[in-house]
């Protein structure tokens, strides 16, 4: 069993890495839900893959989108 050091560090098994297809040198991204941590090996572009579900009413380009948030930013948004 792990053990999480002085510096909160933890090595994790090697037979779990494995598994995960977690490699020296991987980045990986940790999230903390309802108390407890969950590791993840990040992948390029894995992001696309978490905004899949949605579904879009209307396509926004861009610079659009920039504008948008700008104005938000200002405060201008009716």
């Amino acid at each position: 069993m792990p053990k999480v050091s002085a510096k909160r560090q933890i090595t994790l098994p090697a037979d779990q890495c494995r598994l995960a297809g977690i490699e020296p040198g991987d980045e990986c991204r940790s999230f903390v839900a309802d108390g407890r941590i969950t590791i993840v090996r990040q992948e390029p572009g894995s992001a696309w893959g978490c905004l899949a579900y949605l579904e879009v009413d209307q396509p926004v380009s861009d610079e659009e989108s920039r504008q948008e948030a700008m104005e938000e930013k200002r405060g201008q948004t009716p």
